[in-house]
């Protein structure tokens, strides 16, 4: 007898569900409350496909390299259809610091530190066209869920599906598993909640604003060459990331702490953005005139925190037959682009539980117990970054702030190790960048004593000997920014 199962929500996360799920044996059924995509080109998609349910499918994105080692291996169609309709691979050699560039060599494992250089909106139009095209999966569109079919039997809560609507008519949709991939904004913790679940939530400050615009090279220019200049950094009072895209496209986010109410005032004008971009020379380098147009407003996006989301009560499941995943379980900072991937890993690990087992409680344990090992150091990670990103932006509004003993360690460390060893060590930058690709838990570089070695080396060099391997200034602190800008300080 074939499983039914159905996924609310058609983002990366239900891709990511349609794509692991489906095959012989099973019915997935993928719920959408947008209209579906016309068929249409990836510069239609961008400019004209409208999806409510996806607020930020028109912000940066990066497309790590756990993501793209799971599309290679699993669906290699996929990522043949992606490279067909523009998508660039940008390996670990592409992204070597200058440097590095004459001395590598590849090793094992470089091949999975990959990048996937794409706009959201392509991405996601290209998996789904590779999506409804496998076996037992289909699309239902215009398909607003309205509520949860359950029972409780002993004392345990088992979902059997969901009501929803379309076109103004009310049905129910019944469904061996229930999976919620409706993101952030998902109702259905509420609704498990009212019907006795004791759900567990975290939840912690990104404390930042997120802009996002979109430009377009010109006819004839290129991409800047990667040298010396950074293309994202962290000025304390604002962070900035180029994102290289598909179709000679890229954007550029600007994340401003929330504390800084002058600027996040104005940042959402074309004009302020694009001066302050000509302001960061890792910015202004792309998004010159001479260089690239602007093609998109500025997007602006709140309400930023790190959440997970608990459906066990100790080992207990509260649910049965019923599992979150993406955003609608696990939120974090969008500043480390880390969302997609771990949608689309946790779509995975949930798909070798089922195959694994048919028993509704171990399949609850299994599941939750795999995500934390996978998810959760990096959860853990992100949120202390965030919580130390807070405080610099605190003491960056202070013109009486010094910073203690312990602070100016760290930043000597951050300052005169890791990032000089980071640019001028290949060991050293392997294995940060694996704990990056969410291919190795973040502590692994810190616990591994070569590593160790040679940061400790690196920090005893004269800074003499290691001018060439610091990072140039990013762009004009604080103070001079306001001024730049007419802003009050």
């Amino acid at each position: 007898m074939q499983e039914r199962i159905i996924v609310a929500g058609a983002g990366i996360a239900g891709l990511g569900a349609a794509m692991a799920l489906g095959r012989e044996g099973r019915e997935v059924l993928i719920l959408e409350r947008d209209p579906p995509p016309p068929h249409q080109s990836m510069e239609e998609a961008f400019y004209g496909w409208e999806r409510k349910g996806a607020t930020q499918l028109r912000h940066s994105h990066v497309f790590l390299g756990r993501l793209f080692s799971l599309i290679r291996d699993r669906h290699p169609r996929l990522l043949s259809l992606l490279l067909e309709n523009g998508v660039r691979e940008f390996t670990l050699k592409d992204g070597l610091p200058e440097p590095l560039r004459e001395t590598y060599r590849p090793q094992k494992g470089d091949q999975d530190m990959s990048i996937l250089f794409s706009r959201r909106t392509t991405l996601e139009l290209v998996m789904r066209h590779y999506a409804q095209d496998l076996p037992g999966v289909r699309f239902l569109s215009s398909a607003a869920v309205r509520g949860l079919i359950a029972d409780r039997k002993e004392g345990t809560l088992k979902i059997r599906g969901l009501r929803i609507e379309q076109d103004a008519n009310p049905q129910e949709v019944l469904a061996d598993v229930t999976i919620d991939a409706s993101g952030r904004g998902t109702m259905m913790p509420i609704w498990l909640r009212e019907l006795g679940c004791e759900l567990h939530e975290e939840e912690s400050p990104a404390g930042i604003l997120y802009f996002t615009r979109h430009y377009r090279l010109k006819e004839g220019m290129e991409e800047p060459e990667r040298g010396a200049i950074p293309f994202a950094g962290d000025l304390g009072y604002i962070k900035y990331g180029i994102f290289a895209a598909d179709s000679r496209h890229f954007s550029l986010t600007l994340a401003v702490p929330e504390i800084e109410t002058e600027l996040r005032k104005v940042i959402l004008s074309g004009p302020v953005f694009d001066r302050i971009a000509a302001l960061i020379p890792g910015a202004g380098i792309w998004t010159s005139a001479e260089r690239a147009e602007p093609v998109s407003k500025v997007y602006g996006m709140g309400n930023l925190v790190n959440s997970w989301r608990h459906y066990l009560k100790g080992t207990e499941p509260e649910v049965l037959n019923f599992f979150a995943i993406g955003d609608a379980a696990i939120r974090t900072n969008p500043l480390y682009g880390r969302g997609c991937s771990s949608g689309f890993v946790q779509a995975h690990i949930l798909s070798d539980v089922l195959d694994e087992t048919a028993d509704p409680i171990a399949r609850a344990r299994m599941h939750a117990e795999r995500v934390n090992r996978e998810i959760r150091p990096h959860f853990n990670s992100m949120t202390k970054q965030d919580s130390a990103a807070i405080r610099r932006a605190i003491n960056a509004k202070d013109p009486n702030y010094r910073p203690r003993f312990r602070a100016r360690m760290i930043k000597s460390l951050t300052d005169d190790a890791i990032g000089p060893a980071s640019r001028g060590d290949l060991t050293v930058f392997r294995a940060l960048m694996r704990p990056f690709h969410m291919l190795e838990s973040p502590d692994t570089a810190l616990r591994n004593p070569e590593v160790i070695a040679r940061l400790l080396w690196t920090w005893m060099k004269p800074k003499s000997w290691k001018q060439h391997l610091h990072a140039p200034v990013l762009g004009p602190e604080r103070a001079q920014m306001h001024r730049l800008l007419g802003l009050a300080a």
